[in-house]
């Protein structure tokens, strides 16, 4: 006989992130008593405490800490369940949380989503844009389907697919000094030295891998200013600010626009991945292989 509900574990799982049961109650909908009671009724079941008192606030205990990946994995496949069978008996939406890093949010996704709407109009995405830190935590932990991140994936428990290759750019202003030193002759590891140098903030999965391709030829790369943003980084470029080194996909439109242009230097062209992630061992519903489909069709792949 089943001793655990689902229920109780998902105002367990309420708890840990809420860190109390008032606020854990407004999330799942009912009464503060009701919520302690539920969470007693399954610290008795297992025969263990799962969380610590300290202040007002309720922290994971090491069995606490073990039981949350599992029952964030069952409370997900049961919405998939539910997912699958009532959008199939009802012809209703079906809605997809997916995280993609900044770059890849703003200038790779929209052509994936127009084709998935093309393609499954009943099929729903809930878009969060963030740095890959911050993609791969929200994977991990369950708080969304899929991933989408620069560079590399350093958390255990997911699985890596590569999507496309994008190529790593150095630009500046067409007014800039170097600009117009790389016209006559390519820019050698000297005069990238000393450049003012606008770069990502740590986390950033274009910094790491800005990073990664540079400093085996540079050994150093001061950060003259380091923002939040690339597009911010791409503008302040624009205004002369510096130099930095970004994704062919956020500059091109800039690059014909001739408002930056890409500096010719002795270093070899450089490259990196698009990947999509996702917990170890997550079935892909329908609607999400049909959404891993729209992003291997919708954005041409160039290979270095």
């Amino acid at each position: 006989m089943l001793h655990l509900t689902l229920r109780q574990l998902e105002i367990f799982c309420a708890v840990a992130q809420a860190g109390t049961t008032v606020a854990a109650a407004e999330e799942v909908a009912l009464s503060q008593s009701a919520t302690s009671a539920a969470l007693q009724q399954l610290e008795s079941g297992l025969g263990v405490p799962l969380f610590e008192r300290v202040g007002k606030r309720l922290v994971l205990n090491d069995a606490g800490r073990a039981l949350l990946p599992q029952a964030l994995a069952v409370l997900e496949q049961t919405r998939g369940i539910e997912q699958a069978f009532s959008a199939k008996a009802a012809n209703m939406p079906v809605r997809l949380r997916v995280a993609a890093s900044t770059t890849i949010g703003t200038y790779a996704l929209p052509q994936v989503l127009a084709r998935l709407a093309r393609s499954h109009p009943l099929v729903r995405v809930d878009l969060q844009i963030a740095n890959t830190q911050e993609v791969g935590e929200a994977v991990q932990a369950l708080e969304v389907d899929l991933g989408l991140i620069e560079g590399s994936s350093h958390w255990q428990g997911l699985e890596v697919e590569p999507w496309l290759s994008d190529e790593l750019v150095i630009v500046a202003s067409p007014g800039d000094l170097l600009a117009q030193q790389a016209r006559s002759k390519p820019l050698g590891v000297a005069a990238l030295r000393k450049a003012a140098w606008l770069l990502r903030e740590a986390g950033s999965g274009t910094r790491e891998m800005v990073e990664h391709a540079l400093l085996p030829h540079l050994h150093q790369l001061p950060a003259a200013a380091t923002l939040g943003s690339s597009e911010a980084i791409a503008r302040c470029v624009e205004q002369g600010l510096g130099i930095s080194c970004l994704s062919r996909v956020l500059v091109e439109a800039q690059l014909q626009a001739r408002t930056l242009e890409i500096l010719p230097t002795t270093l070899p062209r450089m490259w990196r991945n698009f990947s999509l992630v996702q917990r170890a061992g997550k079935r892909r519903s329908p609607a999400l292989e049909a959404f891993v489909a729209a992003c291997h069709a919708s954005v041409p792949q160039e290979s270095p």
